[in-house]
C-alpha cells in the first residue's frame, strides 16, 4: 500500500464521490445486475407495510426556475412523498433523481404520466426497497472503505455506485496475446451509456448501462473511486484459516495476489499435463501466461492453499466476467482427492454470495469428475451446457450459504479435486 497517501488526498477523493449536487443525494442503487429488469421483476414485492410502495425515478427537466416545483406539485397531487432528491446538471437541462413513497395502489404509469404533464422527459422508474433509504454519504463512504481494504472490490463498488451495469477490466496486454484496449486518457471518456476509465495497473475499465445514460456527476464519482483505488496500490486482506485434512496434515487457506506469482508457477511445474489441461483447456505450455491475470485482484478474487512448509498446492479463482462470475480450481496432483477442491469451491461461492452475485459458472470437461462432483456437492440448482465439447456448469445462488461449509478447523472427507 502507498503509505505516502495523505488524509487530505483521501478526503478530496471522497468529497468528489458525492459532488457536485444542488440537493441531498439519495443512496446509489443497490442492484448489481447488468440488465434492466423485466416488467414482472419491476412489479415485484417492494411495499412498505401494506399501504405504500418505494420507487426510484429519474426524469429530465429544463434547468429553469419553477421546473422542480412543478414536478413536486404533480407528485403531491397523487399523494406521492419525496423521500430524497439529487440533481445532475446537464447545461440547459437537469436530470432529477427521486426516491419516492407512493400509495400502494398507484401504478408506475400514473406517476410517469403526472411527471410528463409537469414537463419531465425521458422518465425512468423502477421499484426500490428499504436498502435505498440509507443516506448517500453513508453509502458512498462504505463503498470507498470496501475498495480501500480490498482491490478486488472495485468492480463491485462501481456496480453499487452506478446501479445495474456491465463492468469489464481489460488488461493492457491480454493473457492470450494480441492487442490490448485502446489507450484511455487520464481524465477518462464518457459516451452516453458507456464510460471508459484508465485502469490503475494499465489497460482500461469499461462500464456500460444501455438502459440509462450516465450523467457527468456519475462519471465524476466513478472516476474518483478509481483514482482512490490507484493511489492506494495493490492490496488484499491478509487473513487466513488453518485447516486440518482427514489424514492430519494442516493447510492454510488465504487470499492470494500477484505477489504469489512465483509460488504459483512452481506449483504449475509440479502439476501433470493432464491436471493443467483440465484447468486451462488449452496447450499446457501456455498455462503460465494466464497466472498474472488470474492472480490480479482487478479481475476477481483468488484463494491459495498453502502447506506448513509454505508451498502453494491449490488455487481457487472467482473471476468477474462482465455481468457473470466464473469459478475455477487447480489442485496439485499429490494433493487431490483430499477435499481441498471442495473447500475452495465452498469458499468461492461464499465470496460470490457476499458480493451479490446471482450465479457462478465453471468451465470444465465431463471427464473431470472431481469438479463435477464438487459443483453437485454445493446443493444448489445447477444448469448444464455443452459448448464445443466443453462442459459449462452454472450454479444459481438463491439460498446459498454465506460462509465456508466445512466444520471449523477441519476438512470433511468430500472427494473433490
Amino acid at each position: 500500500m502507498n503509505r505516502n497517501l495523505t488524509d487530505l488526498k483521501i478526503a478530496t477523493l471522497l468529497k468528489a464521490l458525492w459532488a457536485p449536487r444542488r440537493h441531498e443525494d439519495p443512496p446509489p442503487t443497490s442492484d448489481t445486475g447488468a440488465r434492466p429488469p423485466s416488467p414482472e421483476e419491476q412489479a415485484g414485492p417492494a411495499a412498505v407495510g401494506t399501504t405504500s410502495t418505494l420507487w426510484r425515478m429519474r426524469t429530465t427537466v429544463r434547468d429553469t426556475p419553477g421546473s422542480l416545483a412543478a414536478l413536486c406539485t404533480a407528485l403531491a397531487g397523487h399523494r406521492v412523498d419525496i423521500l430524497s432528491l439529487q440533481t445532475h446538471p446537464l447545461g440547459e437541462d437537469t436530470v432529477d433523481e427521486f426516491l419516492l413513497r407512493a400509495p400502494g395502489t398507484l401504478a408506475s404509469a400514473d406517476i410517469t404520466g403526472a411527471v410528463a404533464r409537469a414537463g419531465g422527459t425521458g422518465t425512468w422508474i423502477e421499484r426500490a426497497d428499504a436498502h435505498d433509504l440509507v443516506d448517500a454519504p453513508t453509502r458512498v463512504l462504505g463503498l470507498a472503505t470496501r475498495t480501500a481494504l480490498d482491490a478486488a472490490e472495485l468492480p463491485l463498488a462501481l456496480r453499487q455506485l452506478l446501479g445495474r451495469c456491465t463492468i469489464r477490466s481489460l488488461p493492457a496486454t491480454p493473457a492470450g496475446g494480441g492487442r490490448g484496449p485502446a489507450d484511455v486518457p487520464v481524465e477518462g471518456v464518457l459516451e452516453d451509456t458507456v464510460m471508459r476509465l484508465r485502469a490503475p495497473e494499465g489497460g482500461a475499465i469499461t462500464v456500460e448501462r444501455p438502459y440509462l445514460p450516465f450523467t457527468p456527476t456519475e462519471f465524476a464519482r466513478a472516476r474518483a473511486l478509481v483514482e482512490l483505488d490507484a493511489r492506494l496500490g495493490p492490496r488484499i486482506p491478509r487473513s487466513q484459516d488453518v485447516l486440518t485434512l482427514p489424514e492430519g496434515n494442516d493447510i492454510t487457506v488465504r487470499r492470494a495476489d500477484t505477489r504469489d506469482l512465483e509460488a504459483a508457477r512452481a506449483m504449475h511445474e509440479r502439476c501433470s499435463a493432464r491436471t493443467l489441461g483440465m484447468r486451462y483447456h488449452g496447450p499446457v505450455g501456455d498455462a503460465d501466461r494466464y497466472l498474472n491475470h488470474l492472480l490480479s485482484p482487478r479481475f476477481g478474487r483468488t484463494l491459495a492453499v498453502q502447506t506448513a512448509s509454505g508451498r502453494i498446492v491449490g488455487l481457487g479463482h472467482l473471476l468477474w466476467d462482465g455481468d457473470e462470475t466464473e469459478v475455477a480450481l487447480l489442485v496439485e496432483d499429490e494433493w487431490q482427492r483430499r477435499g481441498i477442491g471442495r473447500e475452495l469451491l465452498d469458499r468461492l461461492v461464499a465470496l460470490a454470495v457476499e458480493a451479490g452475485c446471482e450465479s457462478v459458472y465453471a468451465v470444465t470437461q465431463s471427464s473431470n469428475t472431481g469438479m463435477v462432483a464438487a459443483m453437485r456437492g454445493l446443493g444448489l440448482p445447477l444448469d448444464y451446457q455443452i459448448e464445443e465439447g466443453t462442459l459449462v456448469i452454472t450454479a444459481r445462488l438463491e439460498g446459498a450459504v454465506t460462509g465456508p461449509l466445512s466444520s471449523a478447523g477441519e476438512l470433511g472427507a468430500a472427494q473433490a479435486p
